[in-house]
């Protein structure tokens, strides 16, 4: 049975972008769906399946400190630019727990939404971006 202090703490989880350590976020989550096609046998009732292609999603939660990044996303709205793609650098290194000290870079990473204005009165306020991502790594 593992001890209590080995699992990971999310206090301690950061997101680089360009080497930039991304202090305003508060979550992120990626992951990657894989599409399957049924495939019909004969002789059993039992259906298969064909693993056909993945989709990398994700989500950041943030709170809105600058508008820099979300202008990096906006540049796709001009006609002479084309979209914004990305890497992404994740870390989770919980100082209990050593097994967490490596990075996942997501490769080809495109935004989906920019988040143009949001607030409400008394509350800090933030933002959530998803994006799709073409591929990972451990690093």
């Amino acid at each position: 049975m593992l001890p209590q202090t080995k699992v990971i703490n999310g206090n301690f989880g950061k997101l680089y972008h360009e080497g930039e350590f991304m202090n305003n976020v508060t979550n992120i989550e990626a992951n990657i769906e894989i599409n399957y096609e049924e495939v019909l046998r004969s002789g059993t009732r039992h259906t298969g399946h064909k693993a056909m292609n993945f989709l990398g999603t994700g989500t950041i939660g943030a709170y809105t400190v600058t508008y820099e990044f979300i202008k990096k996303i906006g540049t796709i709205v001009n006609d002479d630019q084309g979209a914004f793609v990305t890497e992404l650098l994740v870390r989770l290194e919980d100082p209990e727990n050593d097994e967490t000290s490596e990075f996942v870079r997501l490769k080809g990473v495109q935004f989906h939404n920019i988040p143009l204005a949001n607030f409400e009165v008394g509350a800090i306020v933030e933002h959530e971006l998803q994006f799709t991502f073409d591929g990972y790594e451990y690093m």
